[in-house]
């Protein structure tokens, strides 16, 4: 190899090294980026776990592993991801950050409501979907919003 080569390689690894120390160095810096990259994460994780429930009879009260209504997947969803939410629906729209319909993302909690009352909740999965419980007789599945009386909640 010539030194040219050498040179180039070396120079190809110190900048890499130089970007590694400083994905791992910014986030110490700005916590609040950390934070909302751990969120982020928590979100992913807790969206691909309801994903994985995919055809899950829906039974009132139940919070899984086989068997959900709408609060049970979100709080069976998120635990297994790291973080814990209270049991009901209303409960969960209460212990979230609300968000606009404009700054949702995929693994933020829709909530629907009657007026102020909250009676159903899901796991965003972008594309104006969610995953959910629906009722009795149905099964967990993914599904298009159906109404625009939601509010969103982001996980802390």
């Amino acid at each position: 190899m010539s030194t040219f080569g050498m040179s180039t390689r070396l120079s190809r690894l110190g900048a890499a090294s130089a970007l590694t120390a400083a994905a791992v160095a910014v986030p110490a810096l700005l916590p609040a980026t950390a934070t909302h990259a751990a969120a982020a994460t928590v979100s992913a994780k807790a969206l691909s776990i309801a994903a994985s429930k995919k055809g899950s009879p829906y039974q009132y009260g139940a919070s899984g592993p086989s068997r959900f209504d709408c609060s049970g997947l979100t709080l069976y969803s998120f635990k297994y991801a790291g973080k814990m939410l209270p049991r009901t629906a209303a409960a969960q729209y209460n212990s979230t950050r609300h968000i606009s319909a404009s700054t949702r993302q995929a693994g933020d909690l829709v909530f629907f409501h009657t007026g102020s009352s909250v009676y159903h909740v899901g796991i965003y999965a972008g594309g104006d979907k969610i995953w959910h419980a629906p009722k009795t007789g149905t099964r967990v599945r993914l599904e298009t919003i159906w109404t625009g009386s939601v509010w969103y909640g982001r996980v802390r």
